[in-house]
């Protein structure tokens, strides 16, 4: 299946015209005065519209050939992960190199970008303690899926080693690409170093878990999580990491809920966490690799080597 033309970059209206050309493409004919546009993702353009029957839908439009890739890879996951999962995920009903659709999922999002400004828009509060606890749930009941059920269903698979090795690879390749501040450099080398920073079993993880990947309720109840693009038997404090930067005190009621709900308990988990986190800028590193744009890597090269 071939990769479809990338969507225009700078006019809203041709992009608008270019959306409802593909979806009539795929069978969608959308309502043109109910789309919303939503350019802030680095792999997927989203959009949010309504058919002519009324029924709400989420078009994920790839950004570059290398995301069309890996779009059977989601799609096994999502199909292995429905049944084992309470809250909702996303129904693909078109599925191509160009173009993804699914009915929107119950809930409203945690989190949105403001149209003009980029600033993040919280619509749930991430240190509320019913957010806390519902996530912790979530977080428990995605962990306890039998890691070798995922492997044999096609879903990607890393061991403990593999999670630590993985990293380095990547710690290597970014070094080698850019230059690495003095700090980042110790910090990052540290954490290689430290056996405390590894997992010591991997589990079904999401990988990018907070507010603006979840669909919440009227009472801050977790009813759907989207986006599954990273998901994986992976370290399971990848869960945990952006909830942890967020959500202050209540971090606390997310692990006691993660185990009350038969999560096992995760030694170190809150440095595990906030080193995740301090990783941003080479994960940043690598995508500006992945995507080949020079935009991106001036901003990754950046991020990497601030000025003191």
């Amino acid at each position: 299946m071939g990769y479809g033309p990338r969507m225009t970059e700078e006019n809203p209206t041709t992009r608008l015209r270019e959306l409802l050309s593909l979806s009539n493409s795929h069978g969608l004919e959308l309502r043109e005065d109910t789309v919303q546009l939503e350019e802030a993702g680095l792999d997927y353009r989203v959009a949010f519209a309504t058919d002519v029957s009324g029924t709400q839908w989420v078009l994920r439009i790839p950004r570059r050939a290398d995301v069309s890739a890996k779009i059977e890879e989601e799609a096994r996951l999502l199909a292995f992960l429905a049944p084992r999962l309470s809250v909702a995920i996303p129904d693909w009903k078109v599925q191509s190199a160009d173009l993804l659709a699914y009915p929107r999922l119950p809930g409203a999002p945690g989190l949105t970008l403001d149209p003009e400004t980029k600033a993040p828009r919280f619509h749930v509060d991430p240190t509320s303690e019913a957010y806390a606890a519902s996530l912790g749930r979530v977080i428990a009941e995605l962990h306890r899926i039998d890691p070798e059920e995922a492997r044999a269903a096609g879903v990607p698979h890393q061991s403990p080693e593999e999670v630590r090795q993985a990293w380095a690879e990547n710690f290597a390749k970014v070094r080698a690409a850019f230059t690495l501040s003095p700090k980042l450099e110790v910090q990052w080398r540290g954490r290689l170093d430290d056996d405390a920073m590894w997992p010591v079993r991997t589990v079904m993880t999401h990988g990018e878990l907070y507010a603006a990947h979840t669909l919440v309720d009227a009472q801050s109840e977790v009813r759907s999580v989207l986006d599954w693009t990273t998901a994986k038997v992976g370290d399971p404090a990848v869960d945990f990491a952006y909830q942890h930067l967020m959500a202050g005190p209540s971090f606390a009621v997310t692990e006691r809920a993660y185990q009350e709900a038969g999560g096992e308990a995760l030694s170190g988990l809150a440095a595990r966490c906030a080193a995740i986190m301090g990783a941003g800028p080479l994960n940043y590193g690598l995508f500006a690799l992945t995507s080949g744009e020079a935009e991106h890597r001036d901003a990754a090269a950046a991020m990497l080597n601030p000025p003191e």
